[in-house]
């Protein structure tokens, strides 16, 4: 916080230095009453969203259920969760004390009971991977889901081991007490083992596997990490380049369980010289590049889909927390000033001239949420994804069918949009890059919708009808308090884990890329 208030000094004092006195000392005042607003306003969003997040917690074994009604209440609480809730957790707390929300202590004692009741949670021994859901009440792994009796195939995700080995990195760094339990929980985990180097030039992860076979779901038996048995992993793997599983891929680099080459194994888009692609959104522009990692070249096609004159890296189905997710903790766009730098501001820009000019909505941010009406969806932009049915931002489900240049035709382009939704996590991802436009999109959903209640924001509103989800998610949740931790203190979630073994493996390899532009 100190080091923004810094910035808009310096600032306002060199107009100081060019103007009139009179009219300098006015700017320089309207300067610092516009500052002081805008962090008063998010340090309101801050206290109230770790209200709902400290809600969602179950104090006996300090792990937050998946999400928490609108009221508060425990009796509201999910009875389950992820390794992905339990990390969103753990870097709220440390948000919650590095904004002064909480002290020293209580934030210790917090991180010190969720430590470790995870360390005693049930993982996959061999990998020191953990399931995907459990119990927040006692820590048992579930096999029956709470909300509709359904049988649990125990499943070891990557993606969500990547956010839980995330924030046990960052607690590690954030407080010294702690650094030795957390590190020895993630020390045993194996990103290795998600990692097919056959697959592509320079090899990607699978979504995840089974330990106990699961039958229906055509798995591949294998084992990449001589974990000394094979294992059913999932058909797919994580394929799109500009999507949240590269968090796992980047822990994986720096802890050297994966080789460098991954970081240009995935695709920024498919190639444009064939036909076998024209399942996707639309022809890519781009050409062929070469770059070295870990004494490899690596070709890599350099692709990017035209939406509205300018020229994006997509992610696989066009929402924010896909692109925006990843820099909450790694500083992609310093680091690759002509890749990340230019594609995470474009990608906020395409996503507020969808809402405001394109679909009409008023409001913009679209990202998988609670539905308003009920469970849970994926929402985006249609054009910024790869995927060619792609995310869609209205209840309707209205796509674009857009032509692949010389093997497909397209359809017209919609006239009209339905019931758009959008969920205020999107803004918190996207205030680093467009900061007014986030902040005032955030104003005009809680003046114009019952949208904001105790705990913050609520996960999603549709636009149109005015229906509203009164529900809170913890990862949601996280990702606003990771957002404001950032603008509040002092980029707070990069200091703690963006640096080490993380910047030395990655930055090399950010810096040398070019997004075709």
């Amino acid at each position: 916080m100190r080091n923004s208030v810094r910035t808009v000094l310096v600032a306002a004092l060199a107009t100081v230095l060019l103007a009139p006195a009179s009219v300098a000392s006015a700017d320089l005042e309207n300067e610092r009453r516009g500052h002081d607003r805008g962090d008063r306003t998010l340090e309101r969003y801050a206290a109230d969203t770790w209200r709902s997040v400290r809600a969602m917690v179950v104090p006996r074994t300090g792990l937050p259920a998946d999400n928490v009604g609108g009221d508060l209440s425990a009796g509201s609480r999910a009875a389950y969760t992820s390794p992905t809730n339990i990390g969103a957790y753990l870097w709220s707390t440390v948000v919650a004390r590095d904004t002064g929300l909480i002290d020293k202590r209580e934030a210790h004692r917090r991180m010190a009971r969720t430590i470790g009741t995870v360390a005693d949670l049930e993982r996959h021994e061999a990998s020191g991977m953990f399931y995907n859901w459990y119990s927040p009440a006692n820590g048992e792994k579930l096999r029956t889901f709470p909300t509709d009796g359904s049988t649990i195939k125990p499943f070891l995700s990557s993606v969500d081991n990547g956010w839980l080995a995330t924030a046990l990195l960052l607690v590690s760094r954030a407080d010294r007490q702690l650094k030795p339990r957390a590190d020895a929980i993630r020390d045993g985990m194996d990103f290795g083992c998600y990692y097919n180097e056959a697959e592509g030039q320079g090899g990607q992860i699978r979504g995840g596997f089974w330990d106990e076979d699961p039958q229906e779901t055509a798995p591949v038996l294998g084992d990449y990490c001589d974990m000394g048995t094979d294992v059913w992993y999932t058909g797919h793997h994580y394929g799109a380049f500009n999507t949240e599983p590269r968090m796992a891929s980047y822990l994986g680099i720096a802890s050297g369980q994966i080789p460098a080459k991954h970081y240009y194994g995935t695709f920024r888009t498919f190639p444009n010289d064939t036909c076998d692609w024209a399942w996707t959104e639309t022809k890519p522009v781009g050409s062929w590049q070469s770059y070295s990692a870990g004494g490899e070249s690596i070709d890599v096609f350099e692709g990017a889909l035209p939406y509205r004159g300018t020229n994006i890296v997509p992610t696989w189905g066009g929402s924010m927390f896909e692109a925006l997710m990843v820099p909450l903790f790694v500083p992609e766009e310093r680091w690759g000033a002509r890749s990340w730098g230019v594609n995470h501001p474009r990608y906020v820009r395409g996503q507020i001239q969808h809402g405001l000019d394109e679909a009409a909505y008023g409001y913009w941010g679209f990202s998988p949420s609670n539905n308003p009406a009920g469970g849970y969806r994926e929402y985006g932009v249609d054009q910024l994804g790869l995927d060619g049915a792609g995310y869609t931002s209205d209840q309707e489900r209205t796509t674009v069918d857009q032509p692949f240049e010389g093997c497909r035709e397209g359809s017209p382009a919609p006239t009209s949009y339905g019931d758009g939704v959008v969920t205020p996590h999107a803004s918190f991802l996207a205030l680093r890059y467009a900061p007014k436009a986030a902040r005032a999109n955030l104003a005009k959903i809680e003046r114009d919708f019952d949208a904001y209640g105790r705990g913050g924001f609520y996960d999603a509103v549709a636009v149109r009808s005015g229906q509203v989800s009164k529900h809170y998610l913890s990862l949601d949740q996280g990702m606003v308090m990771a957002a404001l931790g950032n603008a509040l203190a002092d980029d707070d979630m990069r200091r703690y884990v963006a640096r080490g073994a993380l910047e030395t493996s990655l930055r090399p390899l950010m810096k040398q890329e070019v997004f075709a532009r």
